[in-house]
């Protein structure tokens, strides 16, 4: 039986306990017509300085994420003022999307733009900065947002500044033909739409839903020290920020990605300790559901014909959220891996799957496709999976579900679901399924071992330069 071990993660000897939520007062509460309990605060009117009431909501929405909903009123002067803000955690990348709007079909995009995002567009240079409020509009509503915006004071920059008017209203020009695009693509009339957030958690969406949007481009990148600032994740006068400050000045220059290396070698260093006292490692977390202080576990496993891995489980005892993930150790391979496997039972839907966080999977007869990082790292069975990518996909995946979404679109993410779901019981055979791992850090078990799997194609590749770019490969220096 394996031992249970606190791992302290604060350089103070003695542990301290995070209060827990007492079952029944979860943050934030499911969206109910029926059940709306709002907190109320007494704050300062800023028109007649006189105190108002400011009523906070904390919800989630179906299909969505966590939001503030805060509205505030004084009886003295009727100001009234109303904000949505987000209340999800920082993604732990940022996010960028980057949309080709060809036609009216691709202004009608919605979008959830988080006060921290900024939005561009490059032909025109132009670069609206982070906004005061979080917004759920459309690409059109973004662009009607901005021309209404930069026409504001353009009669007073007319009669101050003829040259500065005369650049805004060439500007203007360019946004409104961009609300003029044709219902059908036409050669050179293309617009490129980027919504950059350092939080991740603005989203764009996808129009071809379940399938990949051949018009859109999603990347994930590390945050800089500017944005982890602005964000409030850092403190420029912190004594952290000056240590740093005086090692860059007297040591070569580190990437990010050399500090995320030194990281993952030190957790895996003190794993491997626990592993071979048969040990399991637990330390505090927050629940990514409803953010009420949980338990993490984490533990060495050791996959025959593979390699060792690190697997993490988290349970949170006040909302039952449940979620594991696998962290792949070893050195890095020389190229990518692609596993292509064929299943014709079910017996084949039992075999033993690792999803390294960098690997994509689809499988062809469904129409599924989930890239990289989608779903993080995953050890299970390959029914076990596409459980899990069903379940992802009805629960978080946006504008498919919901008053905003259209009928038509509705239905086919139904039916898509019914095609999944019919697969993971083994009622469509045979199958293909393909994992594409650029680090060659997933498996797939072979039944046969150790002769070669007649149903199980693998194929190592060199990375692109992208790749290795998107891995972070390229600033790795081994001189």
């Amino acid at each position: 039986m394996a031992q249970k071990r606190e791992m302290n993660t604060s350089d103070e000897e003695s542990e301290q306990k995070l209060p827990r939520l007492n079952a029944g007062n979860q943050l934030f509460q499911d969206l109910d017509a029926d059940n709306v309990s709002a907190t109320e605060i007494e704050s300062l009117c800023m028109r007649c300085h006189e105190n108002g009431m400011t009523k906070l909501l904390l919800t989630r929405i179906p299909h969505f994420k966590s939001i503030i909903v805060m509205a505030f009123e004084c009886p003295h002067c009727g100001l009234k003022n109303s904000e949505v803000q987000s209340g999800e955690a920082i993604q732990e990348k940022g996010h960028r999307y980057e949309v080709q709007c060809t036609t009216k079909a691709d202004l009608n995009r919605q979008i959830v733009r988080n006060s921290s995002a900024s939005v561009s567009f490059p032909e025109f240079e132009f670069t609206a900065p982070p906004a005061t409020n979080s917004l759920l509009t459309t690409a059109e509503g973004l662009v009607t947002r901005f021309i209404e915006d930069l026409s504001l004071d353009q009669p007073q920059r007319k009669e101050v500044a003829p040259a500065v008017f005369q650049a805004i209203e060439a500007l203007l020009d360019r946004l409104r033909g961009v609300l003029e695009l044709p219902e059908d693509e036409e050669p050179g009339r293309a617009v490129t739409l980027v919504v950059d957030d350092p939080s991740g958690n603005s989203y764009v969406e996808n129009l071809c839903a379940p399938q990949a949007d051949p018009k859109m481009k999603i990347s994930h990148y590390t945050r800089t020290k500017q944005q982890m600032i602005d964000l409030g994740m850092a403190s420029e006068g912190d004594g952290a920020e000056q240590a740093a400050e005086a090692e860059a000045a007297t040591a070569p220059a580190r990437t990010s990605a050399h500090k995320e290396m030194e990281a993952a070698a030190k957790v895996e260093r003190a794993v491997r300790d626990a592993a071979e006292n048969n040990e399991i490692l637990t330390f505090p977390a927050n629940c990514s559901s409803c953010n009420a202080p949980c338990d993490t576990r984490m533990q060495m496993v050791d996959i025959p014909h593979f390699q060792e891995v690190i697997i993490m489980s988290t349970t949170c005892n006040q909302c039952g959220y449940k979620s594991n993930e696998v962290k792949c150790g070893g050195a890095i391979s020389a190229k990518g891996r692609r596993i292509t496997l064929t299943l014709e039972d079910k017996d084949d839907l039992s075999r033993d799957i690792l999803k390294s966080e960098t690997s994509s999977f689809c499988v062809p007869e469904v129409d599924l496709d989930m890239f990289a990082g989608t779903m993080g790292g995953k050890f299970t069975t390959i029914e076990g999976l596409l459980r899990q990518a069903h379940e992802e996909l009805d629960r978080r995946a946006p504008f498919v579900a919901g008053d905003s979404a259209s009928a038509e679109k509705r239905d086919r993410f139904l039916r898509f679901l019914a095609k999944l779901d019919a697969a993971a019981n083994g009622d469509v055979l045979p199958l293909t399924l393909v994992l594409d791992d650029p680090m060659a850090h997933s498996y797939v078990q072979n039944i046969y071992a150790p002769d070669p799997d007649p149903n199980m194609v693998t194929e190592d590749y060199e990375r692109s330069f992208e790749q290795n770019e998107e891995l972070g490969l390229n600033d790795i220096s081994v001189d």
